[in-house]
């Protein structure tokens, strides 16, 4: 059985493209691993967008409550205890007073 030699040439070649080869398969798991990463971050942030525009929905509507007239009202008169003026408590703009 004759073993057939391979050239210094041949040997350099062949030790170019496997690494050549093992890189490019390097790079692809990579990029498949960091694409399959910000796939689940990608979709992290997005359920972190919708619970945060339910919160502003929640605060809106809160804002909205606690801003009514009918509340305000109630809070001046229970609370604080005020009371409609009287009329000779009111004063107009431009009133000369006398």
């Amino acid at each position: 059985m004759v073993r057939k030699k391979f050239t210094w040439k041949q040997l350099v070649l062949s030790a170019v493209l496997a690494i050549l080869f093992l890189g490019n398969l390097t790079f692809y798991i990579w990029y498949q691993s960091e694409s399959i990463r910000l796939g689940y971050r990608i979709h992290e942030l997005e359920m972190k967008v919708d619970n945060l525009k339910e919160e502003i929905k929640r605060l809106e509507t809160r804002k909205e409550a606690l801003l009514s007239l009918e509340r305000i009202d109630r809070v001046a008169r229970n609370e604080l205890q005020l009371q409609d003026p009287k009329p000779e408590q009111i004063i107009f703009e431009n009133q000369v007073v006398k």
